[in-house]
């Protein structure tokens, strides 16, 4: 069943629905196998490729891996490559680049599980070859077989992060660029937000990273690491763009509340003191970047001297699952990392 609102009838809030946490049960993990030249040139496609093996099989050992490929060839190259594929389930859905996190279905959960589908405009129209993956985001949610709930509506998964009880993270110069719904303002869209997601408490973070071509998403800022905890990015050398959005950001998180009117335990994490640089300028290398499996969170190094520290206080937050370091100072040139690369499916 697929359902299209905006204006608001049925949403999935009066139906009971909300969007989980990210550490809430998986049934599944679901990737795109890299190989836009255009992203990962042909010396460093290996090198990612290295990556995404290093993530299906760690992740593999909790939840089914779900991967992209775009036909027969493909899967069994991909295949060859992957040491055990139990677990590991191959989808022939063609795609143009791994951003299943911008352009896939966010799922829902109540009694059952949903999923939501939004426009993917590939980041403000910043990219016109990458819009076709909006098509690919719609089939891996018809794929799936739940109900599904299309919204008129521009938003990528990495823009926002969720407690599961409410609040929700996300930047104002993300989801209040006029590149994305530029009809509608804050308060219309805290209200798609309230009505699609079950966001009922949103934090409006103000810029995001240097370097970072989506307009500032919070996965690179700023995450929930459970209910009442939040890890933030900060910058340690006061010359660098970063340094006072950053700071103004973990301001923010400070005066925060949730709905329950308490404040929120908040974490900060250095920055790499290493700035990583492309020919294309700044890359957005951010350790906020992990994904939370199952049994496991990926957590993106990049070959620098901050990498042990931000390892080191992940893992003290996350006592139940192991904390793998991967690092992704290749996969880091296509402007994104392991969060941008992953999307969750609910058990």
């Amino acid at each position: 069943m697929e359902m299209t609102f905006l204006p608001f009838s049925d949403t999935p809030l009066k139906l009971g629905y909300r969007m989980p946490a990210e550490w809430e049960e998986h049934r599944g993990t679901w990737l795109s196998w890299p190989k836009d030249p255009t992203t990962f040139p042909s010396n460093i496609i290996r090198k990612v490729e290295s990556i995404y093996v290093d993530m299906v099989e760690a992740l593999s050992e909790g939840e089914t891996v779900n991967v992209l490929v775009d036909d027969i060839d493909f899967e069994k190259r991909v295949s060859s490559m992957i040491g055990s594929t139990r677990n590991v389930v191959f989808y022939k859905i063609k795609s143009v680049d791994v951003w299943v996190r911008d352009y896939g279905p966010i799922f829902l959960k109540d009694h059952d599980v949903a999923a939501t589908k939004w426009i993917f405009n590939a980041w403000g129209n910043k990219y016109d070859d990458l819009k076709a993956d909006d098509e690919t985001g719609l089939a891996m949610a018809r794929l799936t077989g739940l109900r599904l709930f299309k919204a008129a509506f521009v938003l990528e998964g990495g823009s926002i992060d969720v407690n599961g009880v409410g609040t929700m993270l996300t930047s104002s110069q993300c989801l209040l660029n006029r590149n994305r719904n530029p009809e509608l303002n804050q308060a219309q869209i805290t209200e798609v937000l309230r009505e699609y997601l079950g966001a009922t408490n949103v934090i409006w973070l103000g810029s995001g990273i240097a370097g970072d071509d989506t307009d500032g998403h919070v996965d690179d800022l700023a995450r929930f690491v459970n209910q009442d905890t939040i890890v933030c990015m900060l910058e340690e050398d006061p010359s660098d763009q970063d340094y006072m959005p950053l700071k103004q950001n973990y301001e923010i998180l400070k005066q925060a509340r949730n709905l329950e009117g308490e404040s929120f335990k908040v974490i900060p994490i250095s920055m790499p003191r290493k700035k990583m640089n492309s020919d294309e300028g700044r890359l957005p290398a951010s350790y906020a970047n992990f994904y939370i499996g199952n049994k496991v969170v990926l957590v993106p190094t990049y070959a620098d001297r901050n990498d042990d520290k931000a390892l080191e206080t992940i893992k003290a937050l996350f006592p139940g699952r192991k904390v793998l370091g991967i690092d992704c100072s290749s996969l880091i040139f296509g402007f994104g990392s392991i969060h941008c690369v992953t999307q969750q499916q609910p058990a």
